[in-house]
């Protein structure tokens, strides 16, 4: 076994492509070498921003021997009586690429058939890794790739060089305009020359000496270590945000933290614009204190040791002292209006062309929120109206034109400032929630409502003008919208019906669909019904539990899931396997049937379909009970308490007789069990 080391080194990839670069690139290495029958372990990947690193610390030194054998025709039909290859041996021999004189007659439980046995030597590991790491490279993919020069390839970014080691020795090919050799380059500004490598151990100290960390983890933890350093000295700490973080450990090759400081005076603003922007502009962590007030500090990561700290450090505050400035200006100038008198604004702010104005909008939207609050909770339609109304007035903003990741948050700012009820603001805030997948919801029950009216007013209007989602667009986030409006209607338990919040959102949009109505909610429902499957997926529901509920019912989302989770129980009841068999066999049955009446008690004549009939009539009453009470779990316990007669019906009754009269009954008693169970879920639909 010996080490393959690959080094890919590139202009600056940006720092977000980064990690799934670096998972990518595992993945294709290990299964390129699994299918070439090579022999691998101890994959591990690097990288920063000018390197993707792999290495494989044991990798066998050939290919594994290869041997096929494949089954062919009879012997009496590959032979004729004097023992010469028939057409059939010929063209079997012709098709499997070896000489019809090396097939071999073979003994099987039907008896004596001719095989093809295929045989291939194992080949040098370092004669396949020729061919193969220039495949693998050129398939990473990346969310955008370049072309450069003259060279028909494209990447992420131009390649510059290629380390590719096993065993110590060069592994000879080319990819573009570039030769793989056995030499690496540290920093492009502290030590930019060629240093000769001998293994991954020489390696690490090769570019360690030249200024490059090629470690994430160590990167990281150095960034840490010098930024809580810097932060105390400050006398604060700082204010750490691990995406911040790792983006900023795949800026840097070499990184040093270094802590500027700004003038007292800006910490006035809103803490949220402060902190914005320092991270989002500028890539700078904030410093608190022990009561996590802001600090007039930050701290910022250098790919390189400054010759001077305070140069840097001094470029570093003019930078920020200039947002900060634009940020003071637009908050000073956006409080001389107040956040009630911009909503007019928003008539000029064109939401989508065929949808019109965000003022349209906010109008649809805070009709629909006012309804849901009638259903919800009555008492706080005041509040949810005003909240709808101001949400979007923070659109038209100075400062979320300069800054607009902190639409909302500004709002919510400006409506405290305005004298808005607490409830109100914050609503403004988190009627954006939750923004992206795993994020927070709403902490009240307004900014629910606000919420689920908004994002619902997109999906439909979205839908009605022909901008659903496809397989690569989703301009308007339906799904991550759809699939907020399910967390906060779950994990919120609202009692509410889906389809009737459609056709009101959808009757809301009347003038602005240009798709038959009926359509246009069947397909927003159908969308709902597929974003609630994949979430219950995600969370590790078995697929058939969620499409035997699903299927039936879903519009009451809470009741729906209530009815999963029975469900996904109650198989555990030693019974409910024979209920489910029963209720299988009486779907197939009633497939196609006519439409059943009442049963006829005169009708019934077999011991078997009176004792199911009369089973029906106990379990009946006591199940509607309990369903009424939605006690799904116990009504499905008392279902398995059926098992015993429906097993019997099967066994002794001949449902499809010739009789038309008696037929009919029994199918109508059968419906009458289906329809008992179909109450919870379709049960024909459980694996």
């Amino acid at each position: 076994m010996k080490e393959l080391l690959l080094e890919i080194g590139t202009e600056e990839i940006p720092a977000a492509f980064i990690p799934q670069a670096l998972n990518d690139l595992e993945n294709l290495l290990r299964k390129e070498l699994e299918t070439s029958r090579i022999d691998v372990k101890d994959i591990k990947t690097l990288g920063t921003p000018r390197r993707l690193v792999f290495l494989a610390g044991s990798v066998s030194e050939r290919q594994r021997d290869w041997e096929e054998q494949k089954t062919g025709p009879a012997r009496q039909a590959a032979f004729d009586k004097d023992g010469n290859p028939t057409k059939a041996a010929l063209g079997f021999a012709k098709s499997q690429s070896v000489p019809v004189e090396s097939l071999k007659v073979i003994q099987t439980e039907k008896g004596e058939y001719i095989c093809a046995v295929k045989k291939e030597t194992g080949k040098p590991t370092i004669e396949i890794l020729s061919s193969l790491l220039a495949r693998v490279i050129l398939s990473v993919p990346f969310r955008k790739s370049m072309r450069w020069a003259e060279v028909p390839i494209r990447f992420a970014r131009p390649i510059h060089w290629v380390l590719a080691l096993f065993g110590g020795e060069r592994i000879p090919f080319e990819i573009g305009n570039v030769t793989s050799g056995n030499v690496t380059y540290g920093h492009r500004f502290m030590h930019p020359g060629p240093s000769p490598v001998r293994d991954f151990r020489d390696y690490l100290e090769k570019t360690k000496n030249a200024f490059v960390l090629v470690d994430p983890e160590e990167r990281k933890k150095k960034i840490r270590e010098e930024m809580e350093r810097e932060a105390a000295s400050a006398s604060g700490r700082v204010l750490m945000d691990d995406e911040l973080l790792d983006e900023v450990n795949f800026l840097v090759e070499y990184p040093v933290a270094l802590c500027g400081g700004f003038e007292s005076k800006y910490l006035s603003l809103p803490r949220e614009v402060l902190v914005h922007s320092m991270k989002e502009h500028q890539r700078y962590f904030p410093v608190v204190d022990g009561k996590e007030q802001l600090l007039p500090h930050f701290i910022f990561v250098s790919n390189s040791v400054p010759a001077d700290n305070q140069v840097v450090i001094k470029g570093n505050e003019r930078v920020l002292r200039a947002r900060l400035s634009d940020a003071a200006y637009f908050f000073q100038e956006d409080l001389k209006v107040p956040l009630e008198k911009r909503v007019d604004q928003l008539k000029q702010v064109v939401f989508q062309a065929k949808l019109g104005t965000s003022y349209e909008k906010m109008s649809r939207f805070r009709k629909l929120a006012s309804g849901i609050a009638e259903r919800i909770d009555p008492a706080l339609k005041g509040t949810v109206e005003r909240a709808a109304f101001l949400c979007k007035a923070d659109l038209v903003t100075g400062m979320v034109g300069e800054f607009p990741k902190l639409q909302g948050i500004v709002g919510r700012e400006y409506a405290r400032l305005s004298g808005e009820k607490a409830e109100v603001a914050e609503a403004i805030y988190e009627h954006y929630l939750p923004a992206f997948a795993g994020d927070r919801l709403p902490g009240s029950s307004v900014g629910d409502i606000v919420s689920v009216a908004d994002k619902l007013n997109t999906i439909v209007g979205c839908f009605g003008v022909g901008l659903a989602p496809t397989g690569t667009a989703d301009p308007f986030g339906v799904r991550r919208q759809t699939l907020g409006i399910i967390r906060i209607i779950l994990e919120k338990s609202y009692r509410i019906s889906l389809s009737q919040l459609i056709e009101q959102s959808h009757n809301l949009l009347k003038e602005k669909v240009e798709r038959p109505s009926k359509e246009v909610q069947q397909e927003v429902l159908d969308f709902f019904r597929i974003r609630y499957q994949y979430f219950l997926l995600d969370k590790g529901y078995a697929p058939d539990v969620i499409d035997a509920v699903v299927s039936t019912s879903f519009d009451d989302l809470v009741d729906a899931q209530h009815r999963i989770d029975a469900l996904r129980e109650a198989r555990k009841l030693p019974d409910f396997e024979s209920i489910v068999i029963g209720s299988k066999r009486a779907m197939n049955i009633l497939k196609g049937a006519p439409a059943r009446n009442e049963v006829d008690l005169l009708l019934l004549s077999e011991a078997a379909e009176k004792n199911l009939y009369q089973a029906y009539l106990k379990a009946k009453e006591e199940i509607d009970r309990l369903l009424d009470q939605k006690a799904y779990a116990s009504a499905l316990l008392e279902m398995t308490r059926t098992r015993k007669p429906i097993d019997e019906f099967f066994d002794g009754v001949m449902v499809m007789v010739q009789d038309e009269a008696i037929r009919n009954n029994r199918l109508a008693l059968l419906d009458k069990i289906g329809s008992l169970f179909l109450r919870i879920g379709d049960f024909s639909k459980l694996a």
